[in-house]
């Protein structure tokens, strides 16, 4: 098989899956006996990212894997075709997801501690419906308290490949404004 070939193959992948894919996925595509190497796999990869590079949807990595999306400087026209509008978050679901990503694990009641204000069940849950964070465990005290924890669909949405990826804590600070989150964040 072709290195053109394989690099079809997975470019259709890329276009039909519905999902990032990873390595292995790609890999999962051919048969035992042609399988090609990893290496190869993301040199194909790095050459339809460099093929995309002039286009208007790109070629990203996020936590799940690789994925097609399109680029963010054409939002304003994109934004034409959808009817529906831009789902609108709350600022105490902003203030709550961003402390359980910068200080996960974390319990519910460390979150209001930090808040200064308790932390609704329907905001944990509607956090949970969107798949952006998850109970990781239980902590060992009176109670068994959950803690929480990012999920990749939360570094999938805000297209970031691991936490490391998150915007410093000035730059989130300057991003949504008082009060001061950074100081939220490390409380």
């Amino acid at each position: 098989m072709t290195d053109q070939s394989i690099k079809s193959i997975i470019e259709a992948a890329l276009f039909t899956a519905g999902k990032p894919l990873m390595i292995d996925h790609f890999l999962d595509l051919f048969p035992e006996g042609e399988r090609p190497e990893r290496t190869l796999i993301r040199t194909m990869l790095r050459e339809l990212t460099e093929d995309y590079a002039d286009r208007g949807i790109e070629l990203v990595e996020v936590a799940s894997g690789y994925r097609f999306q399109t680029k963010q400087n054409l939002t304003p026209w994109l934004k034409r075709l959808q009817p529906e509008r831009t789902p609108r978050y709350s600022r105490a679901l902003l203030e709550t997801i961003a402390i359980i990503a910068y200080r996960q694990p974390i319990t519910r009641s460390e979150i209001e501690t930090i808040r200064g204000i308790s932390v609704s069940t329907e905001l944990i849950k509607r956090l949970q419906d969107y798949n952006w964070i998850r109970v990781l465990a239980h902590r060992d005290t009176p109670g068994r308290p959950a803690l929480y924890g990012t999920t990749r669909g939360f570094l999938n949405y805000f297209n970031l490949k691991n936490l490391n990826d998150l915007p410093p804590l000035i730059e989130l600070k300057e991003m949504v404004g008082p009060p001061d989150v950074e100081e939220v964040v490390r409380q």
